[in-house]
Formats: C-alpha cells, structure tokens, sequence
C-alpha cells in the first residue's frame, strides 16, 4: 500500500507539472537577421536573438532547421536564459556548401517543465534569408599583390603611351603639332591657328557578358575524382567529417572569375557592368562603380543557374546593338567547341565588333591540347583519345584566326588561372588605351 501510495503521489506531481508547464513558452521569441551574408565553402555564423519578457533564470533548447546545402556540425544548442536581461544572443555556427539564396522560417523551442518531468516544444516564427555568395577569397589571395591599395593597382607606375581620345582644352599652336589635331573653327574664328589638347581616358566601361546555357553547366574536370568525397573541416576545426558535394560547374568559375574582374575595375575607377545570357538576355546590370554598385552585381549573379537550352548569340548581340551605346570592353566568358555554335557567334560578332572592343574567352576542355604534349599515353585508347583533343585543339585554334580577323581576340584559359588571366587581359587593355 506504501509503495501505491507513493506512486500515486508521483503521478499526482507529474499531473501538476504537467499542468503548470502549460504556457511556459509564452514570453519567449526568437529573431534572425533579416539577411545573413555568407561565402560559398567559408565557414560563418548566424546571430540568434532570443527575448526573455519575463526574464526569469530558465535553459532553453533551440532547432534550426538548415536546408540541405547548409552544413552545421550542431543539431541543436542549449542555451542558458540569465535571471533580469530580457534579450540574449547565441551565434550559430554553419558551413555553406552550395551559392544560392535559403529562407529560414521558423526556430524549434524546448524548455523543462517547472520540476523537469516534462519539455515544452513550440516552434517560433521568424524571416530570415541567407544569401551564399561565390567564394572569392581564394582568388584574390592569389591575386593580393594586384589589390594592393597603391593607387596603379598594384604596380609599378608605367608612361601611358598615346594621346587619348577625351577632349580636354584649347591652346595655341605650337610648332610641331599635326594638322590633324589642329581646330579648324576656332582658328578661323580668332586668326591665328589653335590646337586640340586631349587627355587620356580615366574612366572606361567593362561588361562581363556570362554564358548561362547548357554548355555552362558541365562539370569541371578534376583530377582524380571530379566530384566525389572531400575531407572537409567543421565550422570551428573541432572535427572533420567526410562529405559528399557536387562538381563544380563551369558556370561556377565564370561567375567568380566576373566578380573578381569588377574588383580590378574598381580598383583602376573604371565602370563594372554585368550581363547574363542562356536563350535570351536574363541579367542586364548597367555598368557603374562603387561598393553598393559591386553589392549589386553580386546580388545578380548569386542566384543564377545554369540553363539547359542552347545559347542564342543573336538575341544577346542585339541586345547590345541596342542598350550599349558607348565603346566598352566587351569580356566574353562562353563555351565555342560546339562548331554550329561557334559559327552562329562569328556571325554576331560583326553586329558589334565595330563600335566595341572585344575579348573572348573560354575555359580549355579537358584533353584539348597539340598534339604529342601529353607524354602519359600508355595505349592505343589513351592515343585516341589525344588525337581527338588534338582535333578539337585545332579547331578551336582556326576559330581564334578567324576572330583574329575580325578584331576580336580569342583565348583559352586554364581553369586555375581564369581569374589572373582575366585581370591580365584587362591591365593590358588598359595600358595600350585600346578603349
């Protein structure tokens, strides 16, 4: 009869417990950042806000459920509530494995009922959006010597050679000057010969015009497994786990290598402009600078995806006919060793090559190299194979001297050093005064 008694005494605490612990959650919220800004395979953290209006002694147990692109070595955090502080802060830590944009919108809640036979779950509502960027750090660590702040972007300061194209002023004629840069009204009007003064372009317009279509969507080609398990690090270095992750895709690479091209511009004061095409034109950011202008161009380019449609060069190079008044640099970043499609952005290019200077370039398809370069070949499958990479080669090499003729300069890259060869390219354009 004891041992039922006390039983029964139990039960009746664990009924009152029960009965107590109902509404316990209420005072309690949760906020989230309204956008939380992140780098691609960069490990960060999301502020919690926890608000405690009674602000009572109490341990609260949070859930945040991640989407699957978003690794976190926590399932859930315990947090301890202190006695007169209404709001508390708690910074969770995730690891982003995919660019994109991710809505969190809601917070899992659990609290120990007043003599802890029970837990309490309620689920908080919240608007949060985390934006995963393309990573840029690695690149620009292989390029800190040109962000340097030096004021000539990092190198040694260079004669700019030619006169420029901006008028600036009048002056009197001096023996010497050409004919050509004399000003004909004004010496009629005053007498006496005058001459035309110009000053070399400070500020040039680049676009970066991206090719979002089905050939920006195959996977890069990587030694030994392209895509499978990486050994990849927690949050905080604490453990290691094995993951699984998806190849990168070659529009991947053509993004950060865009991005870290409009830091150079930045840097040199010249005005950043961003185009994305697939079937037609699907992102168009008009060419400026500044911070909030770079923020912008990020903002456009983080949630683009490759389409699997074919690319239409005559939608694209019209669009440019049309929208691009001023001569720019053109930087094409696309995939020709498709020959029907390279055939269709020879043609297009006469639309713009005039008025615009132009770069193509293009990532080097695995294989793709001359012949008898590759001394690895161990049989006849291997020689084949090279033998169809040095046809391929070839092609892409008669496209290059068929652009040639037409004043636009073709180039295949190599995947590691895009982003350098890019910023290259353009350093040059610049020291000749090609634009």
């Amino acid at each position: 009869m004891a041992a039922l008694g006390l039983m029964g005494i139990f039960v009746l605490i664990a009924l009152i417990d029960a009965a107590h612990s109902v509404g316990i959650l209420a005072g309690f919220s949760v906020q989230l950042p309204a956008v939380v800004r992140m780098s691609k395979d960069r490990a960060g953290k999301i502020e919690v806000r926890i608000r405690n209006e009674k602000q009572g002694a109490r341990t609260l147990r949070l859930g945040l459920p991640f989407p699957e692109q978003i690794d976190s070595e926590q399932t859930d955090a315990i947090v301890s509530l202190p006695a007169e502080t209404e709001w508390s802060r708690y910074e969770w830590p995730c690891l982003p494995r995919k660019r994109g944009n991710y809505p969190i919108e809601t917070v899992y809640l659990e609290t120990p009922s007043p003599f802890g036979f029970w837990a309490r779950r309620g689920v908080a509502r919240v608007q949060s959006e985390l934006r995963v960027y393309p990573n840029l750090f690695s690149e620009r660590k292989q390029l800190a010597a040109l962000f340097l702040n030096r004021g000539t972007f990092g190198l040694h300061a260079q004669r700019q050679i030619g006169k420029g194209r901006d008028f600036e002023k009048l002056r009197e004629y001096i023996p010497g000057d050409s004919f050509d840069e004399i000003h004909w009204k004004a010496s009629a009007k005053r007498g006496r010969p005058v001459t035309k003064v110009f000053q070399i372009e400070r500020t040039q317009e680049v676009y970066v015009i991206i090719d979002a279509s089905r050939l920006s969507a195959r996977p890069l080609a990587r030694a030994q497994s392209a895509a499978s398990k990486v050994l990849s690090s927690s949050p905080e270095g604490q453990s290691h786990s094995e993951t699984t992750v998806e190849p990168e895709t070659i529009l991947e690479r053509l993004m950060t290598a865009a991005l870290v091209l409009g830091l150079a511009a930045e840097q040199q004061g010249d005005l950043f402009g961003l185009l994305t095409f697939a079937d037609q034109v699907k992102t168009f950011v008009r060419a400026k600078n500044g911070k909030a202008h770079f923020s912008s161009c990020r903002d456009a380019l983080y949630t683009l995806q490759p389409h699997i449609v074919t690319p239409d060069y005559d939608e694209v190079c019209t669009f440019i006919r049309l929208r691009l008044r001023h001569r720019a640099l053109l930087v094409f970043l696309t995939s020709l060793d498709d020959p029907l499609l390279a055939e269709s952005f020879v043609r297009n290019m006469d639309l713009i090559r005039r008025q615009h200077l132009i770069l193509v370039n293009m990532l080097q398809p695995p294989g793709v190299s001359p012949m008898f370069t590759n001394p690895n070949i161990a049989s006849m499958d291997d020689l084949y194979q090279h033998l169809g990479g040095h046809l391929l080669w070839q092609k892409l090499r008669e496209l290059e001297k068929i652009l040639q003729r037409r004043g636009v300069q073709f180039s295949l890259l190599q995947n590691e050093r895009l982003s350098a060869d890019l910023v290259t390219q353009y350093l040059n354009v610049k020291r000749r005064q090609l634009i």
